[in-house]
């Protein structure tokens, strides 16, 4: 009988592609409206495919994305004649609806920021959070590709030749979400490289992580990242 593969869906509890597209622009310092868009769409193909390495399933807003980035790649190679020096730049197509996304996003930030303080949220435990973490104008929020960045950084110092199957009979994801949860009872947060111990075998460290995503999923973890250290930080919900 084949083995069932364990898979995460994303959702619509994550970012979405212009999340990641947000990411790769900040990533790699350049102007929103100066993309250069073959490194872009290398980059972002790049993410999908290690997405779906790892059993991560990707929604088809990506893949639409990926599509209208490959459209724009297209545009920009073909010849530009002297009738069409004011021809748009291809690029606009994304650059425009990037700068609204960003002006949505950071206004409901601001909103989900001031109703954060009116909860009080601080001041309820300010030893679980504050003392741990510094004052809260010092950490961000940790999005999804900011954590993809995080664990491939894990997976890098791994040997690229240990092999790794992640299957249900095999491994439980399960299982392990319960293991997280008995660390957070106890210590109530964690640094995110603390859940990756040294020597720990490649398919328990790939499990772990998507532990983690279907925590984040589940509402069961909040995660932060230290500005000036880039510590990142789990909070048990």
């Amino acid at each position: 009988m084949q083995e069932e593969i364990y898979q995460v869906k994303l959702d619509n509890i994550f970012e979405g592609p212009m999340d990641l597209l947000v990411h790769l622009i900040k990533k790699n310092e350049v102007d929103i409206y100066n993309i250069p868009i073959a490194i872009i769409i290398d980059q972002y193909l790049e993410y999908l495919e290690w997405m779906k390495s790892m059993n991560i399933d990707v929604a088809g807003d990506f893949i639409v994305m990926a599509a209208t980035l490959t459209q724009i790649k297209s545009k920009m190679l073909l010849p530009v004649h002297e009738d069409e020096d004011d021809q748009e730049d291809p690029r606009l197509e994304i650059a425009r609806p990037l700068a609204e996304y960003l002006k949505i996003k950071s206004a409901a930030e601001r909103l989900a920021a001031r109703n954060l303080l009116g909860e009080d949220t601080f001041v309820r435990n300010p030893d679980h959070e504050e003392i741990l973490t510094g004052r809260s104008d010092e950490i961000i929020t940790v999005g999804l590709f900011e954590l993809i960045d995080a664990f491939q950084q894990i997976l890098g110092k791994m040997s690229p030749d240990e092999k790794f199957l992640i299957t249900a009979d095999s491994v439980s994801v399960k299982d392990r979400i319960s293991q997280l949860v008995d660390i957070f009872d106890v210590k109530g947060s964690v640094t995110f490289d603390e859940l990756f111990p040294a020597g720990a075998a490649k398919v328990e460290v790939i499990v772990t992580f998507l532990a983690i995503l279907e925590m984040v999923k589940l509402s069961l973890v909040r995660i932060v990242q230290h500005v000036q250290t880039g510590i990142i930080r789990l909070f048990y919900l």
